[in-house]
């Protein structure tokens, strides 16, 4: 490493190190604590600088590095013939080419009382979704300002999406000191002006030092000469004794989500995961939630043999006293203080994707180690991070942050954000493209949820299935408006009548005259109307009816969230397919005509997508078909219906 002896090459092979020197630097760093932090804040306020002064001056660069270093810096740097420290961390291509951090990158180092992992975060506006990724781990971030510049809307918006994460632990960094000759009043005109903000958004404290990433003042030792001024510590200094988030959290009581369920041979049961918060110790007292089922701490099982004790940020396994029913996903908490189960919350999402939200739209939730099917309802405002205001909102956009309730399809355990990130901080994934499009904190449970239990009911779904003497099924037409789908059902329908089934068709015009007649045709009111369609089915099905639906339903999503409802073999998809122009060609109610002449928005087919089934179980081609013979195909593979 640089000015450090001996020298190591970062190619030099571990297996060439002398079993002493490794067992010597892990006795020293193995039992260090780690801080995670974040640098965030306006473009070209030196954050990647920092990072790379701060790897340099804790002996973190490998020598063939810093030869790189010194040469990229004469190609790529900003700094003259001074080593410009930026270039250890921004690595990719456009990052070098701009000047600027896109990406999150994050580097690894240690002192001699702590171990460090920090996120660079870019400052860009159109990536605050990365600045998103990198303070969700954080303990602490350091929020720089350019003294020249000093605080600006993106040092405002970072601030805020840092106290929103619920990072307890700030630094205002006011950095590049070097360019206002370490001018005192500078310094204390940024902090009041930022002192003055964070009061408005409710951050309590925060930390100033005047800084200069590329000379090194007052980054590992201070006062720096050139600031005698100057009285509080240095950046190393204060990140090496600020409390970690670990040491809070054992205070409170005991919560570890289970992440595997350890079962190597028949003789071995244990509980694998993460403790959260808390403390805890063979013999405690744990309820499983939310089964709510309760046992005792048998043991404590580690790699390195079994512990008297556990705590906060320890990962362990735990075998139980008793035999009782517990996966992947519960919760393993304290008997007397467990968190709770619900399913229906207000929170703060951050959407991160290109396609906005869709109000009504089930997306994957996952939060700790549950997976749970979730819907959002349509925002109840967005926040303008920049005048702090709440806007309306019908969706969320890229990089905004908006307040609203969502519904997940069963109860989760959780604990308010604020409380709690493991418990209270999910991500939303899209069901089809598997992409992470959202993040967010739980606030609270909606009361209703509480209070609203399932009644159970003596005669169930089989037996009114068995007074029917049928299969429940929910026959899903789907395709383009005057497709076909309605006369094609109502056939089969009549078909179904003679073989004496009990059934009962659910047509798209006909249920907006009462069920859904306040929605319109935007892509979130169709959200909805298909939601509850399918919820209207789900209740048919129970009834032990063969319900056939006819609605374009244009998008894969909620056809699948439908079919989701439904035990496995009961959702249909029948996809009548049917050209673009030949169902122009029918067009009787002169819909077409009216979307193509402007007069009738968000028409499928025209001006709002039809996304075709991609595996439906039946599909009819009415050009090839006549209606009869459509309607006799399908009874032949639905067939048998008992």
């Amino acid at each position: 490493m640089a000015d450090q002896a001996p020298a190591l090459d970062s190619s030099f092979q571990v297996d060439t190190l002398i079993a002493e020197d490794i067992d010597a630097y892990l006795d020293q760093h193995q039992h260090k604590s780690l801080l995670r932090f974040i640098t965030c804040g306006s473009v070209d306020d030196g954050k990647s600088t920092l990072i790379g002064r701060l790897l340099y001056d804790s002996k973190m660069i490998f020598e063939d590095q810093l030869s790189a270093l010194e040469s990229d810096s004469v190609k790529h740097g900003t700094q003259g013939e001074e080593i410009d420290f930026a270039l250890l961390v921004d690595g990719l291509a456009a990052e070098r080419e701009q000047g600027i951090t896109i990406d999150v990158a994050y580097r690894f180092f240690t002192t001699e009382k702590r171990k460090f992992i920090v996120a660079d975060t870019p400052g860009h506006e159109q990536y605050t979704r990365n600045m998103v990724t990198g303070a969700s781990t954080a303990d602490l971030a350091v929020i720089l300002v350019d003294a020249r510049k000093g605080v600006l809307e993106q040092t405002r918006r970072h601030s805020y999406i840092t106290h929103l994460l619920g990072i307890k632990h700030l630094v205002l960094a006011v950095n590049k000191m070097d360019l206002v000759d370490y001018d005192q009043t500078r310094f204390d005109e940024i902090v009041a002006d930022y002192a003055k903000f964070a009061e408005q958004i409710g951050i309590d404290s925060f930390a100033a030092i005047p800084i200069s990433g590329f000379k090194g003042d007052n980054i590992t030792t201070a006062p720096s000469a050139k600031t005698p001024w100057y009285d509080g510590p240095s950046l190393i200094h204060h990140l090496e004794t600020v409390e970690l988030a670990n040491t809070a959290a054992q205070e409170r009581a005991f919560r570890m989500p289970v992440q595997w369920v350890n079962r190597p041979n028949l003789d071995f049961r244990g509980f694998t995961g993460l403790i959260a918060s808390g403390t805890i110790k063979p013999g405690d007292p744990v309820r499983i939630v939310p089964a709510g089922k309760t046992s005792t701490v048998k043991e404590i099982v580690t790699f390195d043999g079994n512990l008297d004790e556990a705590v906060a940020g320890q990962s362990i396994t735990l075998t139980l006293a008793d035999e009782v029913d517990c996966s992947r996903g519960d919760v393993i908490a304290a008997a007397g203080d467990p968190p709770e189960a619900s399913d229906q919350f207000e929170s703060t999402i951050v959407w991160m994707n290109e396609t906005a939200l869709k109000p009504g739209r089930a997306y994957w939730l996952k939060i700790g180690s549950q997976m749970v099917s979730a819907t959002i309802a349509e925002p109840k405002y967005e926040i303008c991070i920049n005048r702090f205001e709440h806007l309306a909102a019908k969706t969320l956009e890229l990089n905004s942050i908006g307040v609203a309730e969502l519904r997940t399809d069963r109860a989760i355990t959780f604990e308010s954000y604020d409380q709690s990130r493991a418990l209270g901080g999910f991500i939303l994934i899209d069901k089809f493209t598997n992409a992470t499009v959202g993040a967010g904190m739980l606030h609270f449970s909606l009361r209703r949820a509480q209070n609203v239990h399932w009644q159970p009911t003596t005669i169930s779904r089989d037996d009114h299935a068995g007074l029917k003497n049928q299969r429940p099924r929910v026959l899903w037409f789907t395709g383009l408006s005057g497709s076909g789908k309605s006369t094609i059902a109502n056939e089969v329908e009549k078909r179904l009548a003679l073989m004496n089934r009990h059934t009962f068709l659910l047509d798209g015009d006909n249920v907006r005259h009462g069920l859904n007649k306040d929605l319109g045709f935007t892509e979130a009111d169709r959200i909805e109307n298909i939601r509850r369609i399918g919820e209207v089915a789900k209740l048919m099905t129970d009834a032990g009816l063969i319900v056939l639906t006819a609605f374009i339903s244009p998008f894969r999503a909620e056809r699948r969230m439908v079919r989701e409802m439904l035990p496995d073999g009961e959702f249909i998809e029948i996809f009548v397919d049917t050209p673009l122009e030949v169902a122009e060609q029918r067009d009787v109610k002169g819909l077409y005509k009216k979307a193509r002449d402007g007069e009738l928005k968000n028409f499928t087919g025209i001006d709002s997508p039809y996304e075709e089934p991609e595996n439906a179980e039946i599909r009819v081609n009415t050009v090839e078909m006549t209606v009869e013979e459509a309607a006799d195909h399908i009874i032949q593979q639905i067939m048998p219906l008992k």
